[in-house]
């Protein structure tokens, strides 16, 4: 029996990876953190994600979340683009990864090499679909709207997003790699 090509194997692993890296960095709130507020206690950190806002004391780990938007930092086009393109990607690659696993085998002695390559298409695209809204967020982190005189630093969740998108693009082309078995098995 003829083994799983390796380019299938790397895409398996890594867009799973990258799935579960955006999913995490679109569902927690930090993708930015304002920290050294003024008029506001020292250790106070406000951490802005595309869908919350949190304050957290960290002296004492206090972490209240849902605070206001007073400056309209939820209404800013970057933070828009990230809550319509980060669900949008997750969705397409759940489609990808389901196409992915009926071309690479499954229930048969040889894989679909055609079907794994229109996958890694797929993959690639929602790899593009969140790396889109990561870059452009981090390209604006600095103009969103903040308490001024505060100081602003890249979150977590960001660094999640633009991680797990680099790993569903790369997930995504080795699956597109299977592209080239197509013109041998004709």
């Amino acid at each position: 029996s003829m083994r799983t090509p390796t380019e299938m194997i790397v895409g398996l692993v890594l867009c799973p990876c990258g799935l579960l890296l955006t999913f995490t960095g679109t569902l927690t709130p930090s993708w930015r953190q304002v920290s050294l507020i003024p008029d506001q206690s020292m250790d106070v950190v406000l951490e802005q994600g595309i869908w919350d806002i949190c304050r957290e004391r960290q002296s004492t780990h206090e972490r209240l979340c849902g605070q206001a938007d007073e400056l309209g930092y939820l209404e800013q086009v970057p933070v828009r683009v990230a809550q319509g393109l980060m669900p949008s990607s997750l969705v397409v690659t759940l489609v990808g990864l389901v196409v992915a696993t009926l071309g690479v085998r499954c229930w048969q002695p040889e894989p679909r090499h055609l079907v794994a390559g229109v996958a890694g298409l797929v993959l690639l695209l929602s790899g593009l679909m969140s790396l889109v809204p990561s870059s452009w967020y981090t390209q604006e982190l600095w103009a969103l709207p903040a308490p001024s005189g505060s100081t602003l630093s890249v979150g977590y969740s960001l660094v999640l997003s633009y991680l797990g998108s680099c790993l569903e693009i790369l997930g995504g082309l080795a699956l597109a790699l299977s592209f080239r078995h197509c013109s041998k098995e004709r």
